[in-house]
């Protein structure tokens, strides 16, 4: 990136939650923001007023980030709309919690398309602009989940773990082009994900003694994009010290 170009970031699923905490704490380091989401008009909507407020640049694209199609599209009209690109922070994610020995093939394939295969999208399409200005950064949204499993979470557990080995080998391919890859490794934190889940039993397990908030993950996603010139290939633990 050459000094007088704006920083670029896109967070995908950033209508709200972590993706939305990710996309603000970037527009306070600068960035100018693009965001993906699938539904949430007002949600979106409300996003973008917020980070036009921090005097950036910011849009929405909304689209199914699953359909490998309409990832392409996106991308093409983002960096259309952009330029380049600097950070991608693949965040998008859905839960479709249930026992393996009654999960549907449809809520299989539903997690892994929108957890897992919209990184390879998103990645596929942005890589190639990175690659061009021999830069960037690249942040994937695992979990703890992804490291020890979780009873009634195969399908959620088989992506996230999916997107570490992912985050390992891009980052041996790509480190000579000054492309660095990490992923991070949420605990529970407060989202709509979490709402409904006994938090007084959770919290007696975390060495923290708290539930993480979305700040807590994009304050280091900020540390990964903007202060972590020789990290990459790592998984970073944000769970209150659950998981060691």
């Amino acid at each position: 990136m050459s000094e007088n170009q704006n920083k670029i970031a896109l967070v995908t699923g950033a209508s709200r939650g972590i993706g939305k905490a990710c996309a603000i704490e970037l527009a306070k380091a600068g960035y100018d923001i693009a965001i993906t989401y699938a539904g949430n008009d007002e949600a979106a909507n409300q996003t973008i007023e917020e980070l036009k407020a921090l005097k950036v640049k910011a849009k929405s694209y909304k689209f199914n980030i699953a359909d490998k199609e309409a990832c392409s599209n996106a991308a093409e009209e983002i960096l259309k709309d952009f330029g380049h690109l600097d950070v991608l922070v693949n965040n998008a994610g859905i839960t479709r919690d249930g026992l393996f020995m009654r999960m549907s093939a449809e809520n299989w394939e539903a997690v892994i398309n929108t957890n897992l295969n919209s990184a390879y999208y998103m990645t596929s399409q942005i890589i190639k602009t990175m690659i061009k200005q021999r830069s960037g950064c690249i942040i994937n949204m695992s979990s703890i989940v992804g490291k020890m499993g979780n009873a009634g979470q195969a399908n959620y557990s088989a992506a996230k773990a999916g997107l570490i080995g992912f985050t390992k080998s891009l980052a041996k391919e790509l480190g000579s082009r000054n492309i660095r890859v990490n992923a991070i490794a949420p605990g529970f934190i407060q989202t709509d994900m979490t709402k409904d889940l006994d938090t007084e039993k959770i919290v007696e397990h975390i060495p923290l003694k708290r539930l993480g908030v979305p700040a807590d993950i994009a304050k280091t996603v900020k540390f990964l994009a903007e202060d972590a010139p020789y990290i990459t290939g790592q998984v970073i633990g944000v769970d209150g010290g659950l998981v060691v």
